[in-house]
């Protein structure tokens, strides 16, 4: 064990003592050093509760379990690589240790009696939090269409993805760390690796089955409450996440630790105070969850990378930028039908970018620390070196994260797909993945509707499960096949205007533009299912039915029975509601869809003249 240990001669200090090494980044980590950096790793480890919250209030109820299954994942698989090879690669000293890759203390375990295990043990805990962080980010993007069994493939390989580029700025190795790049506590290496990993598996997978069907607005949340709850979980471990980077308390540090705690907390406040002024403004009053998390969260990420370099006026300017780009990011990936349902390709990904750039024009030298290398930032006449490098280590980092997850992703979708099958997607993972069953909506749309393109029997007795906001479109378009077939499983289901259903030919491929890489819908010609959502896809882009009183899309016209005639809207059960076609849960988790239009039809059956109430939009 002795002669596998001596990779970390490297780190022993001149002066050794039992209780005082030289490790990273030349800290001092004495006995108070080590307890600081363990219980920061502690309250780091929280934030994986704030991520599973927060992730799984953003999904449908159908998929909230799965999600938080992926974390589970994430820390056990992810923690076990980095054990194994990750630390290594990005803090590795050994003799084949380059400029690109670490090399060394793999396998980390040293022996009792080394004056080096605790800080070892400590420090490699504290990268441990920092690496399972990143990991996360990713599970976001890439929620209710994934299939599980490949993403734990990707979980357990995505250590790569993080840990090289992580020994590019903080391992004594690193290129970007020798040219002097600045990054106290992750802003590059974590978020900005995790949001571009986000950015680049979102774009492969595709969209979730009708995400866009009705425009690019953003969904209803599955549980708001947890959203919220998992962003103050969030909160908190930013503190640690970023005091616990001083690395100690003792000498100075204690000083440094107390002003990023506080620099993060100010860049909060202005992240926050920008995105309540925003969402309030854009929504004529009305606050929406999502755009001011966001902004605090973007905000959080923007601070992360200089958190104990800036003036407090400065965090909140930060801050508050960070919050404007992660409120303007999050609306233009949905305009590029890239569904990130966290939004965290753009909060983590584009904050994370700003934050790594902000140090190269607001960074102070914090003497007596030389964090900075004895730079400043331009805006502290330090110049442009500092600003360039900080440049050039956000282009790497966000090049090496996108392209090293794409290469990921497609080597492990030739294993297993990684894309979930059309028919487990639109019945959530929850069920066909971990057999949870929800009990909060109805299921039976959903399994009369794929009942003729079901392989088994073993979701008849189900209870209840969520359906996804976007998918009751699909499934309403499903059900009508079967119904103008008359329960037929084969035939000529020409209810659409093309000839998806017509023999044996497959559509057209998916494409990275539209559908993503992964995304392999049209792949099987004989599940009609497949058929079924291609052919539907033109439908509900439109490009079949810009002229809605030609012919052939007379069935298309919503035609009311003789029998409910007379009713008002809202005296309609369930089945009558389907019936019409109005039983919908784009509005909401658990309410019908109610347009304006309904709102006049029951004025004009009830024969109210003047109604009490008005339409909100």
């Amino acid at each position: 064990m002795d002669l596998n240990w001596t990779y970390h001669v490297g780190l022993r200090s001149p002066n050794l003592t039992n209780t005082t090494v030289n490790l990273q980044e030349n800290f001092e980590i004495d006995l108070e050093d080590t307890n600081w950096i363990l219980t920061s790793s502690f309250i780091i480890f929280t934030m994986q509760t704030g991520f599973g919250m927060l992730e799984s209030g953003c999904v449908s109820i159908k998929n909230e379990a799965n999600i938080m299954m992926k974390n589970l994942a994430d820390i056990s698989l992810g923690g076990l690589t980095y054990w194994i090879f990750g630390y290594g690669m990005s803090f590795g000293e050994g003799a084949l240790s380059n400029p690109f890759i670490g090399v060394g203390n793999f396998l980390v375990d040293p022996p009792v009696g080394d004056a080096l295990m605790g800080p070892v043990f400590a420090s490699f805990l504290f990268q441990l939090s920092f690496a399972t962080t990143a990991t996360t980010i990713v599970s976001g993007a890439m929620a209710e269409r994934c299939n599980f069994k490949a993403y734990c493939l990707f979980s357990f390989l995505n250590t790569i993805v993080y840990c090289v580029p992580a020994g590019w700025v903080w391992g004594e190795h690193g290129f970007l760390n020798k040219l002097g790049a600045v990054d106290i506590a992750g802003s590059g290496p974590v978020h900005l690796i995790g949001g571009s990993s986000a950015f680049a598996s979102a774009l492969m997978l595709g969209p979730r089955l009708g995400r866009y069907a009705r425009g690019t607005d953003p969904l209803p949340l599955g549980n708001p409450v947890n959203v919220v709850m998992g962003t103050f979980v969030l909160w908190w471990g930013w503190l640690a996440f970023n005091s616990g980077s001083t690395y100690g308390v003792s000498g100075a540090k204690w000083q440094y630790a107390a002003r990023a705690a506080v620099m993060t907390m100010m860049g909060s406040f202005g992240g926050g105070c920008f995105g309540l002024l925003f969402t309030l403004i854009k929504n004529k009053g009305r606050a929406d969850v999502m755009e001011l998390v966001n902004s605090i969260l973007g905000s959080l990420v923007a601070i992360t990378a200089g958190c104990f370099l800036y003036r407090a006026w400065e965090a909140v300017v930060i801050g508050m930028l960070g919050g404007a780009i992660a409120s303007a990011s999050v609306p233009l990936l949905d305009k590029m039908k890239v569904d990130d349902p966290v939004g965290a390709s753009a909060v983590h990904g584009a904050c994370g970018l700003w934050g790594v750039i902000a140090v190269g024009l607001f960074a102070d030298n914090p003497i007596p620390m030389d964090t900075t290398n004895g730079r400043s930032g331009l805006f502290k006449g330090g110049g442009w070196y500092l600003l360039g490098v900080q440049t050039l280590t956000g282009v790497c980092l966000m090049a090496w994260g996108a392209l090293v997850t794409m290469a990921l992703l497609w080597l492990i979708d030739l294993v297993l797909p990684i894309r979930m099958d059309p028919y487990e997607e639109l019945l959530g993972a929850d069920l066909t993945e971990h057999k949870i069953r929800h009990s909060q909506v109805d299921v039976s749309r959903a399994v009369s509707a794929l009942r003729p393109y079901h392989r088994s029997v073993s979701i008849e007795e189900v209870g209840g499960i969520g359906v996804n906001t976007g998918h009751s479109l699909v499934v309403d378009k499903l059900q009508e096949i079967h119904k103008k077939n008359k329960g037929k499983l084969n035939g000529n289901l020409k209810i659409f205007t093309n000839n998806g259903f017509i023999g044996d030919t497959v559509s057209e491929p998916s494409s990275f533009k539209n559908n993503g890489f992964l995304n392999k819908r049209p792949g099987n010609p004989e599940n009609d299912l497949h058929r079924a959502l291609d052919s539907m896809e033109k439908e509900i882009s439109g490009e079949k039915f810009k002229n809605r009183t030609h012919p052939e899309n007379v069935a298309n016209i919503r035609v009311i029975p003789e029998q409910l005639k007379g009713k008002k809207f809202k005296e309609l059960s369930a089945s009558e509601l389907v019936e019409l076609g109005e039983l919908n849960a784009s509005e909401g988790r658990f309410r019908y869809r109610f347009t304006e239009d309904d709102y006049k039809d029951d004025v004009e059956r009830g024969s109210v003249t003047n109604p009490n109430m008005r339409w909100i939009d």
